[in-house]
């Protein structure tokens, strides 16, 4: 009886935890070049003193969706999408180098170039900074190129260039900030073979549909498992009361 007890409240805390990676997936749909994650259930033996009789369930995020969002043109000069494989190069909180595929920049007021949630982008020598400007371009390559202001299109000056990479995916993680690492933390070579396109947005991948229909079932799981749960204290009272009455 007590099996039944701890599987079915192992499977209940286990949901909770599947529940929570999906409905951070789906909390994501809007967001620029967001990857959704993956969760599997799988059976673990609990290893003690003895043989392995006590089965838990677990939960685990095998990896991540790698597929590319769908493009959206904003027209904005400081938007940039990647066509096809690649990754922005950006510095996470603690000053490692990271990658993503949200492109959504802008220009603090001193210049410094960042991500639409403040992660600096990273250029050829570091971080970019970008100097009052009427224009400013980013090419193809990720060269960032602008017209000072009062200058025209023939005083057009190279900045810096944006710092794009092309791993292969096996070697990426996604961690906790959302950001892709390298898995031996070794920061990537910049490449000549990823493209940006100016003024789109690469949207997230995340299939909202799928992700309710997912949420739904967890839930009926869930409900499942505290059912299990009642089912057995419910068995244990009566077997309490036969033991009293012998």
């Amino acid at each position: 009886m007590d099996r039944s007890l701890f599987i079915a409240m192992s499977g209940a805390k286990q949901t909770l935890l599947a529940q929570a990676s999906n409905a951070n997936n789906l909390a994501n749909t809007q967001t620029s070049g967001f990857k959704s994650d993956f969760e599997q259930f799988r059976s673990m033996p609990v290893f003690g003193p003895g043989f392995p009789t006590r089965v838990y369930a677990m939960t685990e995020r095998p990896g991540s969706d790698m597929s590319m969002g769908s493009l959206q043109t904003t027209g904005n000069e400081l938007d940039v999408a990647i066509k096809g494989e690649g990754w922005l190069a950006v510095q996470d909180e603690n000053g490692v180098e990271a990658y993503t595929r949200a492109g959504d920049l802008q220009i603090t007021p001193e210049g410094q170039l960042l991500t639409g949630k403040g992660l600096t982008v990273v250029g050829e020598d570091g971080p970019i900074a970008i100097p009052p400007s009427e224009k400013i371009t980013i090419g193809t390559d990720g060269t960032i190129s602008i017209i000072p202001i009062g200058g025209n299109e023939t005083t057009l000056a190279v900045i810096d260039r944006i710092k794009v990479v092309n791993p292969e995916l096996k070697n990426l993680e996604k961690l906790n900030d959302g950001l892709m690492h390298t898995k031996d933390g070794v920061e990537l070579e910049a490449s000549a073979d990823v493209n940006l396109i100016q003024g789109m947005l690469e949207g997230s991948n995340v299939n909202s549909v799928s992700a309710l229909v997912e949420m739904i079932e967890l839930a009926r799981n869930f409900e499942l498992q505290t059912k299990v749960m009642k089912t057995a204290d419910n068995n244990s009272g009566v077997s309490a009361k036969l033991m009293q009455m012998s």
